[in-house]
């Protein structure tokens, strides 16, 4: 059997601030099904739209020379729209080419996209097993675990699959099915490229109201430190990458296989530089100056609130004192902080907007990244807001961290969509942030990436100021009925 996977098109829109630094990442879940399919004898091909900027007429063109039995297609909430519409386009052409939909979306919300015409089954959770016992049909339907289909116009769920608890059984990502020279991390992300991003664990420990963790669990498995380094030699002998984003949820969840990695990578003197992301309360100075060593140049922690109570209403257990420390101590090892935080939180106000973007500036961060806050399906918050009826009727391509899509009692859209633009400028264009900025650049590297992010946020702000001038879109939308 043949399958082709497909990472659909995310359309970004002007006034958000990614399409400004966005990055190219390799859809890094369908190359990990890839790879199992593979090793297990299955046909497989990836097509990522994004990376590749396919239109559709070289779409069409592309399944009508693979002619795939089914086409898997990962989604998001953000690319759902976009998602469906590649289901439409490959069903005109290959009508007997089963669709198969999976990710974070199609998880959440199996009969929605089932009910879409085009779409054959949904795939719930980690897609390895489920996709292989689908194509090779050594199970009946119906005892697929993590499998939801259409039977004779009725939508079925069988029941849901355990996650994989070893990921050292896995194969390596199928990197060799990627275009893997169109890839690279957001703008201030990165040192030096070519760079790729990897995956080290999978899971979360957080209990944050505005998280997902449906398919991942909140169980953190990790993959072991000779993994990893293995995985990197590759991606160095093969493809020449210099630099690696860890884009784990909490990269630092498991301290001793990173303080393993981190031992090995200083001992086999490899020469990566990387970043990750991690949680304030999972890092400590000891191990801050071990990642530094081993090439670890930025940390990004999502921080999301100056306002104890607000951090507290969204299940984010930390407090100013532990960030005020945490960020202290990775600025100490040479490690730079990217500070991530949300505006229009649950409890938001007037006060807590403001409070926030100046905790920012006081923390002093060297990168900041200032989001809306989006209530995704299948989060408490999600429910939390369509049950008092906060969701506002929106479609889910607005779901992209810069558009709001839930109204507030204690804080208007309008304020929420100021702040937003209001804080990048206030943060990024201040004098000594750009005069430490210059300080800091040690090569032409530095300065090529800080020019282009400057350049990038300058833009940012001028097409923000005119549209915040020409009655934005947040004046117009109206709760959900």
């Amino acid at each position: 059997m043949s399958i082709l996977l497909v990472n659909p098109p995310r359309i970004i829109e002007k006034g958000n601030i990614w399409k400004k630094i966005d990055r190219a990442l390799p859809p890094l879940g369908l190359a990990c099904i890839a790879s199992y399919l593979e090793r297990n004898a299955q046909n497989v091909h990836i097509l990522d739209l994004q990376a590749e900027q396919m239109n559709p007429d070289q779409y069409k063109h592309k399944i009508r020379e693979i002619r795939p039995d089914f086409i898997g297609i990962t989604s998001t909430t953000v690319e759902i729209k976009g998602a469906l519409n590649i289901a439409k386009l490959s069903k005109e052409i290959l009508p007997e080419t089963k669709i198969v939909f999976g990710g974070a979306h199609p998880s959440i919300l199996p009969d929605e996209v089932l009910s879409d015409s085009h779409v054959d089954f949904v795939i719930r959770g980690e897609g390895e097993r489920t996709l292989h016992e689908l194509m090779t049909g050594f199970k009946n339907i119906d005892n697929i675990k993590g499998l939801s289909y259409k039977l004779n116009g009725v939508i079925k769920h069988n029941p849901s699959r355990l996650v994989i608890e070893n990921l050292d059984e896995m194969p390596m990502p199928a990197y060799q099915l990627l275009p893997m020279d169109k890839y690279k991390p957001s703008l201030g992300n990165y040192k030096r490229l070519p760079a790729i991003s990897m995956i080290a664990n999978r899971g979360c420990p957080g209990r944050c109201t505005f998280c997902y963790t449906g398919i991942s669990g909140k169980k953190i498995r990790t993959r072991s430190a000779s993994k990893l380094i293995d995985e990197i030699q590759m991606l160095q002998k093969d493809y020449g990458i210099r630099e690696i984003s860890f884009y784990d949820d909490t990269f630092t969840a498991l301290q001793k296989n990173i303080t393993e990695f981190c031992e090995r990578m200083i001992k086999e003197n490899i020469d990566i530089t990387w970043s990750c992301m991690s949680r304030v309360d999972f890092v400590n100075e000891k191990m801050l100056r071990l990642m530094k060593k081993a090439g670890c140049h930025q940390i990004g922690y999502g921080l999301e609130s100056a306002s104890p109570e607000i951090l507290k209403n969204i299940g984010k257990s930390t407090s100013l004192i532990r960030i005020r420390e945490a960020v202290r101590l990775t600025k100490k090892a040479g490690i730079n902080v990217r500070a991530m935080f949300m505006l229009g939180n649950p409890g938001e106000t007037e006060e807590t907007l403001e409070q926030t973007i100046n905790f920012a500036l006081g923390i002093n961060p060297d990168i900041v990244i200032f989001n809306i806050t989006t209530p995704l399906p299948g989060t408490e918050m999600y429910n939390w807001a369509k049950k008092n009826g906060y969701l506002l009727n929106v479609s889910w391509d607005k779901f992209d961290l810069a558009n709001v899509v839930m109204r507030l009692p204690t804080v208007s859209s309008e304020t929420i969509m100021k702040s937003y633009h209001y804080a990048y400028k206030r943060f990024y264009m201040r004098p000594a942030y750009i005069m430490n900025c210059l300080f800091k650049m040690r090569s032409l590297s530095d300065l090529k990436n800080n020019v282009r992010t400057f350049v990038s946020l300058l833009s940012f702000n001028a097409e923000r100021r005119k549209d915040l001038g020409d009655n934005n879109v947040v004046n117009t939308i109206a709760p959900l009925r």
